[in-house]
């Protein structure tokens, strides 16, 4: 995820972002963006991510994970990725999707500043 970020930070550093807490604070520490930090994962933060989804304010989920390795809060992770389905939002759970779901979100910001 730090990677990720810190390819993109030029255009990361200009939207909101919001992060569970572990995750949130290494992109804050690691680099020049800025997260709002919800919970832990394990501790409810996928849940309050979720709900903010499920309210209309984010726009996309870029969600790492290693599918080879059991998370504890699996079924908050599951949570919120059929919230993303049930609300249309873009959800990227590898890098490659990743890069994607930023393509479009820049598109989108980019269309909003020039009146598209």
């Amino acid at each position: 995820m730090i990677e990720l970020v810190r390819d993109h930070e030029a255009f990361l550093s200009t939207i909101d972002l919001v992060g569970t807490g572990t995750t949130g604070q290494r992109i804050t520490e690691e680099t020049n963006v800025s997260v709002e930090r919800k919970l832990s994962g394990p501790l409810g933060g996928d849940t309050q991510i979720g709900a903010a989804v499920a309210e209309g304010t984010i726009d996309g989920i870029i969600f790492l994970r290693d599918p080879l390795t059991a998370q504890p809060h699996e079924p908050d992770i599951s949570a919120l990725l059929r919230i993303c389905d049930v609300h249309d939002t873009p959800l990227a759970t590898t890098r490659t999707s990743a890069e994607y779901v930023l393509e479009g979100l820049a598109a989108d910001a980019q269309d909003e500043e020039t009146g598209e």
